[in-house]
């Protein structure tokens, strides 16, 4: 079984971000999923891909990953957010 949990630090994250484009098997180490999961999503819209002129492979611009995983952490923090508070009378 692969396990895909990256613990990148900052620069490797700025290392990264230099490239044009990302494989779906670097991007899927970026956000810490299978490239499976990553065209499960473009299939759904969740993330949809950019396909290389040439060989029609699925590529993903870091600008893109970038506001992603923007995304995903401000729906995380929206979720620990959302407490109830109950009051007795």
């Amino acid at each position: 079984m692969y396990n895909y949990t990256y613990n990148y630090t900052r620069d490797k994250i700025i290392a990264y971000m230099e490239k044009k484009y990302y494989t779906i098997k670097q991007a899927a180490k970026i956000i810490g999923v299978t490239p499976l999961t990553l065209r499960n999503w473009d299939k759904n819209g969740k993330l949809k891909a950019y396909r290389h002129p040439i060989n029609n492979y699925r590529v993903y611009k870091p600008q893109q990953l970038e506001l992603f995983l923007r995304k995903m952490d401000i729906s995380r923090e929206k979720k620990k957010r959302k407490k109830i508070d109950i009051y007795y009378i």
